[in-house]
């Protein structure tokens, strides 16, 4: 059974700093293609940020240059690093694989304040 667990959100000024993580059972991310979605309130779920199989990272023009995903294959995880983080940020994030599983985790809360 897939499980995907993700942590690691709260709230933060603008311009601050979090890190995300998803512990991953059922789904090796060493093979899989990767990536973090989020979901802001009233709007849909999105890929912000994915990384192949192969190790090549991709990310929607709105958080390239702030943040980086990252990977653990020995610890099945992914990361997500969010720096410089703005209002527009604020959003429920997911992790799944691409395309995604039907088994969708409880996700972690952003909330960033101006």
């Amino acid at each position: 059974q897939i499980q995907l667990v993700e942590s690691g959100g709260g709230l933060v000024q603008a311009g601050g700093s979090l890190r995300l993580s998803c512990a991953a059972s059922g789904v090796y991310v060493s093979v899989s293609d990767m990536a973090w979605y989020r979901q802001a309130p009233g709007k849909q779920r999105t890929l912000i940020a994915r990384i192949s199989s192969g190790g090549i990272y991709t990310y929607v023009d709105s958080v390239k240059g702030r943040f980086t995903m990252t990977r653990d294959t020995y610890k099945n995880t992914v990361y997500l690093q969010m720096n410089s983080l703005k209002p527009e940020d604020s959003a429920v994030y997911f992790c799944n694989r691409v395309p995604p599983t039907s088994y969708w985790g409880q996700g972690t809360q952003v909330t960033v304040s101006s």
